[in-house]
């Protein structure tokens, strides 16, 4: 998966279109990321004898094909790439303006 935890992506389907946010939580195996204050779902937890009930609110894991990288020169979506230095170290780099992430 290109997405890594820590980049701002912009939402591009679903619920919260064009909201942008950070990357929290990156789930590999089901293909999935939890981006910040995007997808929130709340859940209404029962009383028990040592606390009261209550509502929890929660960013919920979206798609990571509904989600898009920020290039952080053009702050515009864009894919990512890799580019292999003279060094032989792979490096991300942001398709649209060639900038190592």
């Amino acid at each position: 998966m290109k997405i890594k935890v820590n980049d701002q992506v912009v939402i591009i389907a679903g619920k919260d279109r064009n909201k942008t946010g950070k990357v929290l939580r990156v789930l590999e195996k089901s293909n999935r990321v939890v981006v910040e204050g995007i997808n929130v779902a709340t859940r209404h937890m029962r009383k028990t004898k040592t606390q009261k009930g209550q509502k929890v609110q929660f960013n919920a894991p979206l798609s990571a094909s509904n989600v898009m990288f920020i290039d952080p020169k053009t702050k515009k979506p864009t894919r990512v790439g890799y580019n292999i230095t003279k060094e032989g170290k792979k490096e991300r780099i942001a398709k649209k303006s060639k900038t190592v992430i």
